[in-house]
């Protein structure tokens, strides 16, 4: 172990007996899940299941979302296999609980210190890990490299900045990074960064682009169909502070003749935005609330795990987290455009792709997808495929067909992990 390595383990070491009144203190500020914190310290409420366990992890909502396909495929090619997800935020375990198969365990990842680390591995005893994205924890990593646990660092994306911290380490950085057995970054520039941190890389795969279109209620589209009537629909999806009020004000000519629906990234922002808006004269209510979006006005669809519902009322969604530089905020890099893609609706972003460059460009070549260069281009784009139905029904099965080409990754990244997966029981055998 490297000095800088050995350092860190000795210095989570002394302050871990401190991680509990850290978590206490969390729990009171909403943070962490009262019933359930001592997951974080390695402690289990569940019983371990017999037989081999795939353990996947993700620190938060991307991320562990992203898993639920390669969840779906180890449970169809090896239904013989326990399957544990970890993840380190409380809405990721809220949305997690919904659209996790049955049979199929959640936990909170432990905290990074070597006695939580110890205590979450000797429950569990993970046969394979697999790490999403950049979840690069020293003791972790290296504790189940100890236990010849074979781990695999998958669509794993890393920034300039935190390449940059690994690199003043460089000998570090080999040792967390050879412990993976297998690394497929999600792009090329993640695989330079990998590689001249010394990782093997073994191929490229992005989860986000792979999965089924997101989930919905059909009691409840149903419903809301029948409020709505005739009026077509524009969903601004996954939006952030100061867009909505952007994408209203350009839109503001054809509220009208559409209803307009806005499904904010963070719903716990619902009220915030509806003040707001109503400060400005409008009329707005509030999916939290019970409301339905009937009549004319602005609704805020300001509630967990109900974005694949709106999509599928959409005539049009106008991509959020994508404005903030025209907007003269730090930009947020977009949103994963393949949601209403793959659910065959037109769709327009703004100009920051920077999370999505790839999958956008290929969306926006197929004619599934406009990139615009602010709100004010909304209005223009937007008339003219609410006025030609037939022209927007192309541009979306342009976008179903893109997005069906983009997932094709999952078929890669399972012939990857099966070698590393525990041999299967013969048939007749249990």
């Amino acid at each position: 172990m490297t000095l800088p390595l050995l350092a860190y383990r000795l210095l989570t070491r002394a302050l871990e007996p401190l991680v509990p009144r850290l978590l206490d203190a969390r729990v009171k500020q909403g943070k962490e899940d009262p019933v359930r914190v001592d997951e974080r310290l390695g402690v289990a409420r569940l019983t371990r299941p017999p037989g081999d366990l795939v353990w996947l992890h993700g620190v938060s909502v991307g991320e562990t979302l992203s898993l639920l396909p390669v969840v779906e495929r180890v449970r169809a090619g090896r239904p013989d296999l326990t399957v544990l997800v970890t993840s380190g935020t409380l809405t990721s375990a809220d949305l997690l609980a919904r659209r996790l198969p049955p049979g199929v365990i959640h936990q909170f990842a432990p905290v990074d210190g070597p006695a939580a680390v110890a205590a979450f591995l000797d429950h569990w005893q993970p046969t394979l890990g697999v790490f999403v994205e950049s979840e690069l924890w020293p003791n972790l990593i290296l504790a189940a490299r100890d236990r010849s646990i074979p781990l695999a660092l998958v669509s794993a994306r890393i920034t300039e900045k935190t390449a940059a911290g690994w690199a003043r380490f460089p000998a570090s950085a080999r040792t967390v990074l050879d412990a993976f057995a297998l690394v497929m970054p999600q792009d090329a520039t993640s695989a330079d960064r990998l590689r001249a941190l010394g990782a093997g890389v073994d191929g490229e795969v992005n989860l986000k682009l792979s999965g089924a279109p997101l989930p919905h209620d059909a009691t409840a589209f149903t419903g809301l169909s029948a409020a709505i009537g005739d009026r077509p629909v524009v969903v601004a999806a996954s939006t952030h502070e100061g867009e909505e009020q952007a994408i209203v004000r350009a839109l503001a000519p054809l509220v009208g003749r559409l209803a307009l629906i806005l499904v904010p990234r963070h719903p716990e922002r619902g009220p915030a935005i509806a003040d707001s808006l109503s400060r400005d004269g409008h009329a707005v209510t509030l999916r939290s609330l019970g409301a339905v979006p009937g009549g004319e006005g602005i609704h805020i669809a300001d509630t967990l795990g109900e974005l694949g519902l709106f999509l599928r009322l959409a005539d049009v969604v106008v991509m959020g987290g994508s404005f903030g530089s025209c907007l003269g905020r730090e930009p947020w890099g977009g949103h994963n455009p393949l949601e209403p893609a793959r659910l065959g609706r037109p769709a327009v972003t703004g100009p920051d792709a920077s999370n999505w460059q790839t999958v956008t460009a290929a969306l926006v070549a197929a004619g599934g997808l406009v990139q615009v260069r602010t709100p004010d281009d909304l209005p223009a784009v937007i008339s003219r495929l609410l006025d030609d139905p037939a022209v927007a029904r192309l541009m979306g099965e342009r976008a179903r067909s893109a997005a069906a080409d983009a997932g094709a990754g999952l078929d890669r990244l399972w012939a990857a992990l099966t070698p590393l997966l525990p041999p299967a029981p013969r048939a007749g055998r249990r």
